[in-house]
C-alpha cells in the first residue's frame, strides 16, 4: 500500500486536502468519488498532481511557479485540467473558478483567476473575462466563446485540455531529445576552452625556453591558444555583434521572410519544420472547427499562431480562398508551404464533410512523423558530436606529443 496525497472539492466547491493509503491512484479517485468528493489532484509522496474527472491516467506534473516571473503554458494546462474536472463534475462556473482560486500555486496565477471570477460574477461572459488576460491565448478564448454560445462549454474545456496536453507532450519530448546533444556540445566547448587557456600555455612557455622549431601542427595549436588568451574579448565582442546584427536583420520584414523561407527549404531541418508547422496548424484549426468556431474566424486565429511568415501568408491565401468558396485544400496546395500528404488528407476531409476530424488526423500523423525524425536526427547528431570532440581533442594532444618528440629528437 502506498501513501497518496490528494486535493478534492466537495459539492459546494470547497477544497479538501488529505492523505490516503491505497494500492494505486485509481483507487484513491474511486474512494473520493464514493465520499461525494471531486478528485482534482492525486500524487504520491510529493505534491499532488492534476487528474481528470474520469479518473483516467492523464496526469501532468505541475510546474514550479515560484521560479517563474509569470505563469506559463504548463500553468495554463493545470488550470484547464482542474476547470475541466470541476465543470465535468457538475459544479457551476463561478463555484469552479472560486475553487481554482484556492488551488492556485502562485500569487500571480491566483490573481488572474480571481480577476476572471470577479468579471464573471460582475455579469461578463466567461470568454470576455478570459480575454482580459494575455495568459489565455486567442485560441482558448474563442473556443470558450463558441462553447458558451452553443451551450457545450464542458465539452470545449475537454477539447482544450486534450489540445494543451498534446502540445505540452510535444514540447517535453523535443526538450528531452535535445538535452543530451546540448550537454555534449557544452562539454566539448568547455574542454577545448580549458585546453586552450590552461593546459597549452604551460607547454608554450616550456617550448619557448628551449628555442627549438616546432612542427607546424604544434605551432598552429599554440598560436590559437595565444590568440584566445590575448584576444578573448574581441571574440566575445564579435559574437555579440553578430548576434545583435542577426536579430536586427531578423526583425525586418525582408529578413524575417528570407529566414523563414530558408528554414523551410533547408536540406535536413526544412522537412521536419514543415511537418511541425503542418501538425500545429492542423491541430489548432481542427480543434477550433470541432468546437463550433466559424471557419473564417478560426483561420484568423490560426494565422496568429503561425511561427513562420511563409506559412502565415499561405493561411492568408486560404482565408481569401475560403471567402471566395474555393475551400481549404486548393489554396494550401498553391502556397507550397505544406506537405503534399497533408493537402490530400485535407481535400478528402472537405469532400466527405469531415474536415475537422481529418485535420486532427493530419496532426496526429505528422506528430508521429516529427517524433521519429527528431529521434533519428538526435541519434545521428550524438555520434557526430562525439567524433568532432574526439578529433579536436586528439589533434591538440597529437600536436603536443609531436612537439615533445621533436624537442627531444625522438622518432615518432
Amino acid at each position: 500500500m502506498a501513501q497518496f496525497q490528494y486535493r478534492a472539492a466537495d459539492p459546494e466547491g470547497k477544497v479538501v486536502e488529505g492523505t490516503m493509503e491505497a494500492a494505486e491512484a485509481a483507487s484513491v479517485v474511486a474512494r473520493l468519488q464514493d465520499r461525494g468528493l471531486i478528485p482534482i489532484r492525486i500524487g504520491s509522496g510529493g505534491a499532488a498532481r492534476p487528474r481528470t474527472a474520469t479518473g483516467g491516467a492523464r496526469l501532468a506534473l505541475p510546474g514550479v511557479p515560484a521560479l517563474r516571473r509569470r505563469p506559463g503554458s504548463r500553468d495554463l494546462l493545470i488550470v484547464t485540467q482542474e476547470l475541466s474536472t470541476l465543470l465535468g463534475a457538475g459544479l457551476p462556473l463561478d463555484r469552479s473558478l472560486a475553487t481554482l482560486v484556492e488551488l492556485a500555486d502562485s500569487p500571480e496565477l491566483k490573481g488572474i483567476v480571481s480577476d476572471v471570477l470577479a468579471a464573471v460574477r460582475g455579469g461578463k461572459s466567461f470568454a470576455e473575462a478570459l480575454g482580459q488576460h494575455r495568459f489565455f491565448p486567442p485560441l482558448y478564448v474563442n473556443m470558450v466563446r463558441a462553447g458558451e454560445v452553443g451551450g457545450f462549454l464542458e465539452q470545449v474545456m475537454q477539447r482544450l485540455l486534450e489540445y494543451l496536453e498534446r502540445a505540452q507532450e510535444l514540447r517535453d519530448e523535443a526538450r528531452s531529445a535535445l538535452a543530451y546533444p546540448v550537454v555534449l556540445t557544452g562539454a566539448m566547448g568547455a574542454s577545448m576552452l580549458v585546453l586552450l587557456t590552461y593546459v597549452l600555455p604551460k607547454f608554450s612557455s616550456l617550448f619557448s625556453d628551449m628555442g627549438r622549431t616546432l612542427p607546424l601542427s604544434a605551432r598552429i595549436v599554440l598560436a590559437v591558444s595565444d590568440a584566445v588568451r590575448a584576444y578573448w574579448w574581441a571574440g566575445v565582442l564579435a559574437v555579440a555583434l553578430a548576434v545583435f546584427g542577426f536579430r536586427r536583420w531578423l526583425g525586418t520584414p525582408q529578413g524575417r521572410w528570407a529566414f523563414d523561407q530558408w528554414t523551410l527549404r533547408a536540406p535536413v531541418v526544412g522537412p521536419v519544420l514543415r511537418k511541425m508547422e503542418a501538425s500545429k496548424i492542423a491541430r489548432t484549426l481542427g480543434t477550433l472547427l470541432k468546437s463550433g468556431v466559424p471557419m473564417i474566424q478560426a483561420l484568423g486565429i490560426v494565422k496568429e499562431i503561425a511561427g513562420n511568415q511563409v506559412v502565415g501568408r499561405a493561411l492568408s491565401e486560404v482565408e481569401v480562398g475560403v471567402r471566395e468558396g474555393s475551400g481549404v485544400a486548393e489554396p494550401l496546395a498553391r502556397s507550397g508551404a505544406f506537405p503534399r500528404l497533408a493537402i490530400q488528407m485535407i481535400s478528402v476531409g472537405e469532400e466527405t464533410g469531415k474536415l475537422d476530424e481529418m485535420l486532427l488526423r493530419v496532426a496526429e500523423y505528422f506528430d508521429r512523423e516529427v517524433r521519429v525524425k527528431v529521434q533519428q536526427l538526435t541519434r545521428l547528431l550524438e555520434p557526430v558530436l562525439i567524433l568532432v570532440m574526439g578529433v579536436a581533442v586528439g589533434f591538440v594532444v597529437v600536436s603536443m606529443l609531436s612537439a615533445i618528440f621533436s624537442v627531444n629528437d625522438l622518432p615518432l
